[in-house]
This record gives structure tokens, sequence and C-alpha cells, in this order.
């Protein structure tokens, strides 16, 4: 039976014991690879929502292709390893736990640019495919009905976390 975490009125629904093993099992397969994830991702998002590298300030005067751009890269890498980490830890914690930044100063952040609901949306989207593929590669595939759920229910508090922080 799965419990309900309230962020600001957004009921998200707490992750499962097999939910939280279906979470870890493939993040410790994407871990080592998480540079080259983190940018897949991105490109993923800007592949859905070209408009989106606007909001990016790193990337509005460059003409250095998205896969070479070293900023990307370690804001790509940085920004997957922390989603992933803090679904890792989400139902350990009882709550979204971010290291390399707070999650105060991330919900100011997309205020600033402007994010809204579809960019959360579409950067789920991305999140889940990336996912998908990164277990999907080699063999039999540990993607699962039951893992992209885990996946769908670890990012709705990530982002019910930083939205409770955007005002």
């Amino acid at each position: 039976m799965s419990t309900t975490a309230q962020h600001q009125n957004l009921n998200v629904e707490m992750l499962t014991e097999e939910e939280e093993g279906e979470v870890s099992k493939s993040w410790n397969l994407m871990k080592k690879n998480a540079g080259e994830w983190g940018l897949k991702f991105f490109l993923k998002i800007f592949e859905i929502a070209p408009s989106a590298q606007k909001m990016f300030p790193f990337l509005r005067d460059t003409k250095v292709p998205l896969e070479q751009n070293a900023k990307l890269k370690a804001h790509a890498k940085s920004v997957f390893v922390m989603t992933c980490e803090a679904a890792v830890e989400l139902r350990k914690s009882g709550e979204v736990v971010m290291r390399e930044s707070s999650v105060k100063k991330l919900g100011a952040v997309h205020l600033k640019y402007g994010v809204v609901d579809e960019h959360f949306e579409v950067t789920k989207y991305a999140l889940l495919e990336t996912i998908k593929e990164a277990v999907g590669g080699g063999g039999e595939s540990m993607w699962t009905p039951e893992m992209k759920k885990a996946w769908s229910v670890a990012y709705d508090h990530v982002v019910a976390a930083i939205k409770t922080h955007m005002k």
C-alpha cells in the first residue's frame, strides 16, 4: 500500500519498497556513465522542445554543437545525478534530499527562467525515455511497467519539492 506525501497541496504517491528497488537497481546500472546519460537526457528535452534551449544562458550565444558543449555536459550530468540520487534516497529519507544545491535554490532558479508545468512534463518524458534506453541496452531489458511507475513517482516528488519553492 503506498502512502502520499504533501508538497504545497500537491499529492504525490510515496514509493513502495518494490519501486525503491527498481529505482536503485536502474540507477546502479546508469551511475558509471551518468555524464553520457545526462547529456542524452538533455538532448531528448531539446529534441522534444527546441525552444527550451533559450532557457539556458550558457546556450544562447554559442555556435558549439550541443553534443560538444562543455557547459551543457556539466549541467546535464549534475541534473541527472541529482535527480537520480534524490529518487534513490526518497523512501529512506521520506523527502527529496539533494546535495549539490538546495531545493529552495532550485525553486528560485526554475521560477526565474519561467519554467512551467509543461516543461516539467517534457522533462519527465525525456527522463523516462533516457532511463528506458539506459537499462534496455545489451540484451534483456530491465525496463518494465513497474520501473516506469517507480521513476514517475520519484520524479513527481522531485518536481513537487521544486514547485514548493517556486514563489
